[in-house]
């Protein structure tokens, strides 16, 4: 399978989430700004939608949108225990972050990456704000759905590192801070920075 990822993006939550399941992939960078790949190919050919992650599966299938991507990988390989069983209460728990992660944390970083006009990312933040103070008020145990690792921790790892790369005062979460530390001690995060990163060079 192919990964088709930006450095930085959140593309890196799949990446984390195959490591960690022990699925190997073929990385493919996207530029996000010019929307090509390395050999200057148009990604657009390839996702339509312009954005990653994207998985490209054997087949020769695309499944795009980093949620649906995490869980299909963990699903590939249920001993690495990523993602609670289907029908358990916690199941819906993780859908639940991943939903709220995406649709209410990760959309309001837009005008703060993509040059929105001054009003907008004063509102982005306040946003911000008010949801990341939930989040720290619900991560009561080492993940967010207790002593667990899921796909959602990954998720939540990097919006962490988008919050550090903006700037945002990061001793107001006091537990986000350790929950990244936490994360960064895993083989499989420093693994996905590493390659990233030397695939960014």
């Amino acid at each position: 399978m192919k990964l088709f990822y930006a450095p930085g993006a959140c593309s890196l939550s799949p990446h984390i989430v195959a490591l960690e399941a022990g699925i190997d992939l073929d990385l493919c960078k996207v530029d996000l700004k010019t929307h090509t790949l390395e050999n200057g190919d148009d990604f657009h050919r390839v996702n339509p939608k312009g954005y990653v992650p994207a998985l490209q599966l054997e087949g020769g299938e695309l499944l795009t949108e980093g949620a649906a991507i995490m869980q299909f990988l963990a699903e590939q390989k249920p001993d690495a225990n990523l993602a609670p069983p289907v029908g358990t209460l916690d199941h819906y728990r993780m859908l639940e972050w991943l939903n709220f992660l995406s649709a209410e944390v990760h959309k309001c970083f837009l005008p703060l990456f993509w040059n929105g006009s001054e009003e907008e990312k004063k509102k982005a933040q306040e946003k911000i704000l008010r949801r990341m103070d939930y989040v720290e008020e619900q991560l009561q145990s080492d993940f967010l759905l207790g002593d667990a690792l899921s796909v959602a921790d990954t998720y939540l790892y990097v919006i962490i590192r988008w919050l550090k790369a903006l700037h945002f005062d990061m001793s107001r979460w006091p537990r986000l801070q350790d929950f990244q530390q936490r994360m960064e001690t895993r083989p499989a995060v420093q693994q996905a920075l590493r390659e990233e990163k030397s695939q960014a060079a």
